[in-house]
């Protein structure tokens, strides 16, 4: 969804009458739906970071100047990892 955000003339599901002979179904993903493991995960995400398994990539902008310019490479696809406006 958040990829057509901008669009004028959004896309949708197509060819309705093809869900029931395909058996087709289609659920949604909420992260809120795993909120109560997050500490869980906060703490093997940490053994992996430290370990070397996983690596933190962050994008940072130096300057509340650039922060206009930050925010629309967020949704442009011109950051990778976190981006972080550095204020000082």
């Amino acid at each position: 969804m958040i990829s057509q955000y901008n669009l004028l003339e959004h896309q949708g599901v197509r060819n309705l009458w093809c869900i029931i002979p395909k058996r087709v179904r289609v659920e949604g993903f909420s992260c809120m739906d795993y909120h109560h493991l997050y500490p869980r995960f906060e703490e093997e995400m940490a053994g992996y970071i430290k370990a070397g398994k996983v690596t933190v990539v962050e994008d940072v902008v130096r300057g509340i100047e650039r922060a206009p310019e930050a925010l629309l490479g967020l949704f442009s696809g011109r950051n990778v990892g976190k981006l972080l406006v550095a204020l000082a």
